[in-house]
């Protein structure tokens, strides 16, 4: 089976370049429906993360919020496609909010309560392979360190009404450290002495601004790299590029989000423009990975042909030398092989003993 990504652009080449060499065929005759079956092969699909920070007084709610509890449940119309939690102390393992009421409660004045990362997740995957992936970006990026909860959310876009699959990952920065704590003590002040006595200590993700701005460029990379595998385990031809606009080559400005209450401010007219520019730039996209993804298949042909002659002039060297190698004998013994090799009006007669 023919597959997309890189894998798929070797085989399908290669399927391709036999073709033309077994049936001799000339590499102009290549029409544009041979060179379109090239193109598309890795589109680009949406990338998002982003990290923030929550303060004193902000965790409970935003973890009612993400798992669409206490004011922000709904009824039929959620959009909450699956919610869990983990690394809860013993306190909180079936009832995760308590949790979040203890950070709020108990944390430091000027202490941070959670981060969170916010990611968009893959249209293109189904929601038991999206919820894999989430899992196995947390198992990546927090494994057994520190205590979390995420939801993945899936609303339905308000321009163009296509799915928003995205999950919101809040976590401690303080780490399980496998000392039993209440919850008061756990958000105290860590004793580096005697931990036991104080609170879990709290993780850093660098000590300088640039540091930080390292740390979360690499967990960009991550992130794509691990919605690559997924694409391509799932054999879809999308990929995802962690970096800028800017840094792709692609001229225009990130495209601020519109959420749905800003949607319904818009007249007929704004949204027209609204849904014409992304029309636009969905279109320039595909262009630009058209152009990026045609593979120069007249000049892969012409090195194959070259390679095939080539193969063939050094078979027909050895079917030659081979051939010498058969033809040699002791003349003295077999005098009348001498006569074969040599024109009638040449031979001689060789005398026996």
């Amino acid at each position: 089976m023919l597959t997309s990504g890189s894998k798929g652009q070797i085989q399908l080449q290669s399927l391709v370049t036999l073709l033309f060499i077994k049936y001799h065929l000339d590499v102009s005759s290549l029409c544009s429906e041979t060179v379109r079956a090239f193109r598309g092969i890795n589109s680009m699909a949406s990338y998002h993360l982003s990290v923030k920070i929550g303060g004193k007084g902000n965790a409970f709610p935003h973890a009612d919020y993400i798992s669409r509890e206490g004011k922000y449940a709904r009824g039929k119309d959620s959009d909450l496609e699956h919610k869990e939690s983990g690394n809860m102390p013993a306190w909180a393992v079936h009832k995760p909010s308590e949790f979040w009421k203890a950070a709020d409660s108990f944390e430091l004045a000027n202490g941070c309560t959670y981060r969170e990362i916010e990611i968009a997740l893959p249209r293109e995957l189904k929601p038991e392979q999206r919820l894999e992936l989430v899992r196995d970006f947390v198992q990546q990026e927090i494994g057994d360190r520190h205590t979390y909860q995420f939801a993945i959310h899936n609303p339905k876009a308000a321009i163009d009404g296509g799915e928003q699959p995205h999950a919101h990952i809040m976590f401690s920065e303080r780490l399980n450290d496998g000392i039993d704590r209440g919850p008061k003590q756990y958000f105290k002040r860590a004793n580096s002495k005697a931990p036991e006595l104080g609170g879990a200590k709290k993780a850093r993700f660098g000590e300088t601004q640039t540091e930080r701005k390292g740390y979360l460029v690499a967990q960009r990379e991550r992130w794509a790299g691990l919605q690559n595998q997924y694409l391509e385990r799932h054999q879809h031809s999308e990929r995802v590029d962690a970096r800028s606009l800017k840094a792709q080559g692609v001229e225009r400005e990130p495209e601020r989000h519109l959420g749905a209450g800003q949607v319904r401010k818009f007249d007929t007219d704004q949204l027209q423009a609204v849904i014409e520019r992304r029309d636009a730039e969905r279109q320039a996209q595909h262009c630009r990975d058209e152009r990026d993804s045609v593979i120069d298949v007249t000049t892969s042909l012409r090195e194959a042909i070259f390679e095939r002659d080539k193969q063939t002039e050094n078979l027909a060297q050895q079917f030659e030398q081979e051939a010498v190698h058969d033809r040699t004998f002791d003349f003295e013994k077999e005098p009348e092989k001498l006569n074969e090799l040599v024109p009638p009006h040449v031979r001689v007669v060789v005398a026996s003993n």
